[in-house]
């Protein structure tokens, strides 16, 4: 029984948040929740990046919510608009345009110990009113890609005249035709967006470079309608189709390749991006370090337009930006309209104030964990009742909706005694917390992640925050249900004494089995088969 008296606030309305609400809808029909999204969509950064030529890098039909796969998806990988449509039309499937409150970031979250409820003090992103309202549970959906990263290291950032965004930011009423453009950046935004603004002739395009990546062939396969209608009306194709794409990808965690098949590997890609880029580029284009180290990029047109005219890769590195262009490195003056930021995101600071018992913070436990740090990466030592979707070291190459949907059933499990009034809290406890932590570091410091400067480490060189180590099947294994004896329970005898009770009933059922199937089992041929499965 759902008590109608305790509330959940979901911060971030993206695929993470929706799917937690469309969850506790449909899972355990609990309908008391807010979900505050400081834009005035929902889509988290499908809504935010629609830069041209946005799409996903895993195969559309595993970034799809497992309850409701879409067998109309045009490609094998979607686009920005139709990810986008697709949120959108869920959202209003399960109707939770009413639970949202838009345009509102939450400031700050402080836990009352003595009322067992978070004080949640949210701020109206235009008007900068405060309001201020209470939740039992909170669960953070803004995940890891949700303050752009704009470079004010280089000199001259904020001198620039012209135009400048970053890519997360892109304006819709941008207009590029006869401007020079400068692109800073070619990780999997640049990447993408390079060749669809390069692709108008009077459109000059600088690509600044400031460390090579790894490239390989991800072609975007356009799904016949013979395909989509099997999809949409063969019994369990489309849920084949999806579990082929999770094996292709999940298998080389699985089963680790030897050395001589990463040498292999590595010799191919060299050679993909050789094939395929300009002679005059071919000293700067191969990366200095392992592929896996850096995200490995869809090559969706990038390395063929490379020839294009108005076009041109510069690695010289900028020692200044000024009114009007960018200084490089060698002293050379390069005039620009507009300058396009694709420079990622912060992903080493937790994005708001948590405060939890004894004045425990999310971003405190970070500094003095070296990085971020999480228990599965969806909950904190001193923090009770908040959950992170996407939270530290869920990073895998395969589908992050799935990484996401697989720590919402985790999470369910750990809400459904508060939300019911039989426990008022729960909070991970510090030992298993530094127990994982120490096994996940343990396995990254021996993995590729340690040979490159990366957004996933602390300061770029330190700690591997992003990343899960393993496949994401282990992942799936560990979080299917919670470990309770990690977890402090307070206020939870009715849960503790219904476990019991469940516990006794499972142990009674089993014994009235055993009495049932006792006197076949008690024949001859039946004791030594007993006796023998006793012995082993």
């Amino acid at each position: 029984m759902i008590n109608l008296q305790r509330r959940v606030a979901i911060i971030g309305a993206g695929v993470g948040g929706l799917s937690q609400a469309i969850a506790l809808k449909t899972t355990l029909g609990f309908n008391n929740f807010t979900i505050y999204e400081k834009a005035s969509e929902v889509g988290g950064v499908w809504r935010a990046n629609t830069y041209p030529g946005c799409s996903s890098d895993v195969e559309i039909h595993w970034y799809s919510l497992s309850s409701d796969l879409n067998p109309h998806w045009n490609k094998s990988h979607g686009l920005q608009p139709e990810i986008q449509a697709y949120w959108v039309k869920l959202s209003k499937k399960y109707n939770l345009y009413p639970h949202i409150t838009f345009n509102t970031k939450v400031l700050s979250a402080e836990w009352d110990d003595a009322k067992q409820q978070y004080t949640i003090v949210a701020e109206d992103v235009f008007s900068g009113r405060r309001t201020s309202s209470v939740a039992h549970v909170v669960i953070s959906a803004v995940g890891i890609l949700e303050a752009p990263k704009i470079p004010y290291e280089i000199p001259g950032v904020r001198k620039f005249q012209g135009t400048s965004f970053h890519s997360a930011q892109w304006p819709g009423s941008i207009d590029l035709q006869n401007k020079r453009v400068a692109v800073i950046g070619n990780a999997s935004s640049g990447a993408q967006f390079v060749p669809s603004i390069s692709e108008d002739p009077s459109v000059e395009v600088v690509n600044f470079i400031r460390t090579p990546i790894w490239f390989n062939s991800r072609p975007h396969i356009p799904y016949s309608d013979t395909e989509k209608w099997i999809f949409a009306n063969i019994p369990l194709a489309m849920r084949l189709h999806r579990a082929w794409i999770m094996f292709w990808f999940d298998f080389p965690s699985i089963v680790r390749p030897s050395d001589k098949t990463l040498k292999k590997r590595r010799e191919a890609m060299t050679k993909y991006i050789l094939d395929n880029a300009p002679s005059r580029y071919h000293d700067h284009m191969i990366p200095n370090y392992p592929p896996g180290c850096k995200r490995t990029v869809a090559n969706s047109g990038f390395l063929n337009i490379l020839h294009r005219p108005n076009l041109t890769l510069n690695f010289d590195g900028i020692a200044d930006i000024v009114e009007n262009g960018i200084i490089t490195k060698t002293g050379e003056m390069l005039p620009f309209d507009v300058i396009v930021y694709a420079t990622g995101f912060i992903g080493e600071r937790y994005p708001m104030h948590v405060r939890g018992l004894n004045g425990a913070t999310i971003q405190g436990y970070y500094d003095a964990h070296g990085g971020p740090t999480a228990y599965l990466g969806t909950a904190v030592p001193g923090i009770p009742n908040f959950y992170l979707l996407a939270g530290p070291n869920t990073g895998t190459p395969t589908s992050t909706l799935f990484v996401e949907e697989v720590q919402i059933g985790y999470i369910l499990q750990l809400i459904e005694p508060i939300l019911s009034g039989s426990a008022s809290s729960f909070t991970v406890k510090a030992s298993p917390t530094d127990a994982y932590n120490a096994k996940v570091q343990e396995r990254l410091s021996r993995s590729v992640f340690m040979h490159c400067y990366s957004w996933a480490r602390t300061n770029g060189t330190g700690k591997v925050f992003n990343p899960f180590p393993w496949a994401v099947t282990l992942w799936w294994w560990w979080l299917r249900k919670p470990n309770w004896d990690h977890y402090v329970a307070v206020g939870a005898e009715k849960w503790v004494w219904a476990r019991r009770r469940k516990a006794a009933k499972n142990i009674l059922k089993c014994a009235a089995v055993l009495t049932l199937l006792w006197p076949y089992m008690s024949g001859p041929v039946h004791r030594t088969w007993r006796q023998t499965i006793c012995d082993w």
